[in-house]
């Protein structure tokens, strides 16, 4: 394994990690954002659905602009754009400041979010082994990161823009210096080559199992993240700051199960793995769903955290092994589902809970987690060009740095 490999994965690794903290740090402080600028409840979920819609056309935008430029520039450039955006939220005073920061949050983080996992998966493929997970789990890393410090921000009651400051400071100019060692792949063939067996571009029928897991398992971490603290509090009878565990413990778990997954990866195969997440996961939502009290249902959100953390690092690894040619073609468009699933999962939730109830509402991510196992082949390793059942890395992958273009 060369230097340049080491140094792509640790710098990839460190973006995955400075956009977990950013993230975090703008949802976990969305009240103090809708005080400052004095935003309605009605008009809060517009402001909240934006980030979303427009990280999805960024993605699809990001598809494009890869065909002219490596996926290594577009990530150089626009983690610095998440980063002063997330300042410029903190920053502003008027309405109309905090749409044009978020708008530009969201399409950044689309281009981000698409070329971060692009990267991720010509690096496995160079390393010839699955590393995908370990990327995530860094990302989950963050989140932690980012939540413990809007924690702080909040408890000492600090301004956004005293809070958000000096974690900026710290990471733009660590991840500017750090994208020197960013490393593309340079597969020789056309984009589409591989999708349909005689070019033609993408053949989404191809990809849609993929997409639909990757929305299914999004359904269910936004799930997590909005309706834990209130359906400890509300529906099980836990105090408020019980009502907070949940999502850290969900936050944690995530990460354990996506620190140990390449290695199981690496033993069952990513069929074994994705099957027993899901699984895994469905008895969650189960036991949430049926939890007599706190404790138990504590319980089942931990489950949640070990199984879903799998899905969807391995749902983009599958996309590269699908499209050996045409990986980041399949990655920007199956990364469109990630928002997706983000924008159905919540208001699904919400209404079936106030329509319904909200144990029933548990139930319905538990079967759409429970149908990935249908799709749990399209995780198989793929045949590859040179005709073995794995794929050869190639000396351009291995070879070829960003810090060079």
């Amino acid at each position: 394994m060369t230097d340049v490999l080491r140094r792509g994965r640790a710098s990839l690794a460190f973006s995955f990690f400075a956009q977990g903290v950013a993230f975090a740090l703008l949802v976990t402080r969305i009240p103090a954002i809708q005080d400052r600028y004095g935003i309605s409840d009605a008009v809060l979920p517009a402001f909240l659905a934006a980030v979303p819609v427009l990280a999805g056309v960024g993605s699809v935008t990001t598809e494009k602009v890869v065909k002219r430029i490596p996926p290594s520039r577009l990530l150089r450039w626009a983690q610095p754009v998440v980063l002063l955006a997330l300042l410029g939220v903190g920053a502003g005073d008027a309405t109309v400041e905090l749409a044009l920061a978020l708008a530009a949050f969201g399409l950044a983080v689309g281009a981000l979010d698409a070329s971060m996992n692009m990267l991720g998966v010509s690096l496995q493929r160079a390393y010839g082994r699955s590393i995908m997970l370990s990327f995530h789990a860094v990302f989950s890393l963050g989140g932690i990161v980012g939540a413990s410090l809007a924690w702080v921000g909040a408890h000492w009651d600090l301004a956004l823009f005293v809070s958000y400051l000096p974690v900026v400071a710290v990471l733009l100019p660590a991840a500017f210096v750090g994208s020197r060692w960013y490393v593309d792949s340079d597969d020789p063939e056309p984009v589409g080559a591989q999708a349909g067996g005689g070019g033609g571009g993408l053949v989404f029928k191809a990809l849609l199992p993929l997409c639909l897991v990757m929305t299914f398992a999004y359904i269910g971490d936004s799930t997590v993240s909005n309706w834990s603290a209130k359906y400890l509090e509300d529906v099980l009878g836990s105090s408020e700051q019980l009502a907070t565990v949940p999502y850290n413990v969900y936050m944690v778990t995530t990460l354990i199960g996506r620190g140990l997954g390449d290695f199981g990866v690496r033993r069952f195969g990513a069929v074994a793995v994705v099957r027993a997440g899901a699984v895994v996961a469905a008895g969650g939502f189960a036991v949430v769903a049926v939890a007599p009290g706190a404790w138990v249902g504590m319980l089942g959100f931990t489950l949640l955290g070990l199984g879903l953390c799998v899905l969807v690092p391995q749902t983009f690894a599958a996309a590269g092994r699908l499209f050996p040619g045409a990986s980041d073609a399949a990655v920007a468009r199956l990364n469109v589902f990630n928002y997706v699933g983000f924008l159905i999962g919540s208001p699904l939730v919400g209404a079936l809970g106030d329509a319904w109830s909200y144990r029933g509402a548990m139930l319905v991510p538990m079967v759409l987690v429970l149908v990935t196992l249908v799709y749990a082949r399209s995780f198989a390793a793929q045949p590859d060009r040179y005709g073995g059942g794995h794929e050869r890395p190639r000396t351009a992958d291995v070879g070829r740095g960003s810090n060079g273009l």
